[in-house]
């Protein structure tokens, strides 16, 4: 089975997910990338989201570092990198959410996941490319993500006073994520501290935002908000934090809780994982949460082999083939190359897009060539 799912991951990888975007995508007279994208790759805005610009940048330097060099990742990272070098940064050091066409701002979000893939995308490129500037950068961002998530107020976002303190999952998976990168020990050892706030015993869940009052943990929807996508994806993370930092308690809680995240985001009705979930059985705010999303899908695949090679327990493998078939019956497109993104709780397409201002180069890629690359090295 697991000799199957890598020869089938590395044919989906390379013969389809990475060729659409490199055909479609490159924008090559202003630089960066398109990635609002239709199903046949043809563009429906040509504004340039930065986090997604960032994340390419990632993959195909990732690819070029890891896989082959082979000068068209090089060259086609290289596009994306100097565009975000040139146009990202306003006069503060933050960075944009999306920047016109030819550059010019056209939107700032109050939030700091922009700034953290363009530091994950300039760390991976200078690797790539030798040029030290795009390391300093993105150390420089390193050093300036944590203040912007502690304080809102460096991004415009002020606290205001009948708001509640959270913390959130996305917060402790991105400052992983970067740490991983930059073998910052600290981070890692902090971020496994955190993640316990986020524990929800009873289900053996993840809180996607954690009210640090826990008198008041479930007093409003976005408290008792779940993601199994999120589980999924800060599991794995956070597994390969522990093999720098073990912590044999911290890992047991995280198994439970990707056991957990199977259970209670599972549609048993039509299959697939729900988008979002309140874990009182309570109306979401958000109208799409019994939407099926490629990039959940992506995270359980990654996340439950990550669990199966750490443990060895057939259940994962179970778990794992379950998935699988599900997702690959519904998200690949024969037809022309790449996933669709959003599909109705039936499973059948609710958008005909294979990226937006959300969906890029990225999750897919990234959960197919680690899970090649992991199985490699079994």
């Amino acid at each position: 089975m697991l000799r199957q799912l890598s020869s089938l991951y590395e044919q989906n990888l390379f013969e389809s997910v990475i060729p659409f975007w490199l055909l479609h995508s490159l924008d090559t007279e202003h630089g960066g990338y398109f990635t609002c994208l239709d199903r046949d790759g043809s563009i429906y805005d040509t504004r340039k989201y930065v986090w997604l610009n960032g994340r390419q940048v990632w993959t195909l330097s990732r690819l070029y570092n890891t896989v082959e060099r082979r000068p068209e990742w090089l060259d086609a990272a290289r596009l994306g990198a100097e565009f975000l070098r040139k146009h990202v940064f306003d006069e503060q050091g933050r960075c944009y959410f999306s920047l016109a066409r030819d550059g010019k701002p056209s939107f700032y979000q109050r939030k700091p996941y922009a700034g953290v893939f363009v530091m994950l995308g300039f760390l991976e490129y200078a690797k790539a490319s030798g040029d030290p500037w795009y390391r300093a950068k993105a150390e420089e961002l390193f050093r300036k993500i944590p203040e912007w998530t502690a304080d809102p107020r460096l991004l415009g976002r002020p606290a205001l006073e009948g708001g509640l303190a959270y913390s959130q999952l996305a917060d402790i998976y991105v400052m992983c994520s970067m740490a991983l990168e930059l073998d910052h020990e600290p981070t890692l050892s902090d971020c496994l501290q955190k993640i316990r706030l986020h524990y929800e015993p009873a289900h053996h869940l993840l809180y996607e935002s954690a009210t640090i009052d826990p008198a008041r943990r479930r007093e409003f929807p976005d408290g008792r908000l779940i993601c199994p996508g999120s589980i999924f994806e800060i599991s794995w993370f956070l597994f390969r934090a522990l093999d720098r930092c073990p912590d044999p308690e911290v890992e047991g809680m995280l198994l439970k809780c990707l056991d957990g995240a199977c259970e209670f985001g599972w549609d048993s009705r039509h299959g697939g994982f729900f988008y979002f979930r309140d874990i009182d059985g309570k109306p979401t705010l958000q109208l799409e949460s019994d939407m099926k999303l490629w990039w959940v899908h992506a995270e359980a695949i990654y996340a439950l082999l990550t669990a199966y090679l750490r443990t060895l327990d057939d259940k994962w493998m179970r778990r794992l083939e379950q998935v699988h078939d599900w997702t690959w019956r519904r998200f690949p497109d024969p037809e022309y190359g790449e996933w669709f993104g959003y599909l109705n709780r039936d499973g059948t397409p609710s958008h005909s897009l294979k990226g937006n201002h959300y969906k890029g180069c990225f999750h897919i890629p990234r959960a197919l060539l680690f899970s090649v690359q992991d199985l490699s090295r079994r």
